[in-house]
């Protein structure tokens, strides 16, 4: 299994290598994420083995059951929350993760600005987050409307959050090159560096188009 981690994982950083070529920019520019949601520690373990140290997770109660012990053991890993966030789950998702995708509406803003400064008040720290984008306006999509987004901006800075980019989740089976290039200029226009876009099957588009956080599950851990 360590040895197959270790081959997917090379194979996924040859990906991201190429598209940054061709792209002109540097490998290191580009953070790869592994999505390990739904994956026990005994799948994770040989991917940290084979050295990757950031992982993202989709809900809080599944990172709190699996990742301090992994984070004793690894203690240079940094954790993402890559899915959506519950309002009153603020305080926990401060504590655990070193980053949060999915930053989407004012009642998470000022949730989250209240946990900040709970954190901050204990000796703890402000947690990065990223604004995400509903750039394909679904209904059933978390994300905030394109016309919404300066205002959350502004309230996410005011509330204390150090939001350092935007996220988005193109529509499935569409072309995502476009939704891509959208995020890219929203991020462009609000002056931010950071821009959380890609998956196992689009990764290297997203790079092309800009992304500097590309969140891979599938490709690393094979089909569920």
């Amino acid at each position: 299994m360590s040895e197959n981690a270790a081959q997917l994982l090379a194979q996924v950083q040859e990906r991201i290598a190429k598209a940054c070529a061709i792209a002109r920019r540097e490998p290191a520019d580009v953070t790869l994420v592994a999505v390990s949601k739904m994956h026990q520690a005994d799948a994770i373990v040989p991917l940290l083995e084979a050295g990757q140290r950031v992982f993202g997770e989709n809900r809080v109660q599944e990172a709190a059951a699996k990742w301090p012990e992994l984070k004793a053991r690894y203690p240079d890993v940094e954790l993402h929350l890559v899915g959506q966030l519950q309002s009153n789950k603020a305080d926990e998702a401060v504590a655990l993760f070193d980053a949060i995708h999915s930053v989407d509406r004012p009642s998470l803003v000022t949730a989250l600005g209240k946990a900040m400064d709970k954190a901050v008040a204990n000796g703890g720290r402000r947690v990065p987050c990223f604004v995400q984008v509903n750039v394909g306006a679904e209904e059933q999509k978390g994300g905030c409307a394109l016309a919404d987004l300066p205002a959350l901006l502004d309230q996410a800075r005011e509330a204390g959050l150090p939001v350092i980019g935007l996220m988005c989740v193109p529509p499935a089976d569409i072309e995502p090159a476009p939704f891509f290039a959208l995020l890219d200029k929203l991020a462009r226009d609000h002056g931010l560096e950071g821009r959380s876009m890609g998956m196992s099957g689009d990764f290297e588009t997203a790079i092309m188009l800009g992304a500097t956080h590309v969140r891979v599950g599938t490709a690393l851990f094979g089909s569920r």
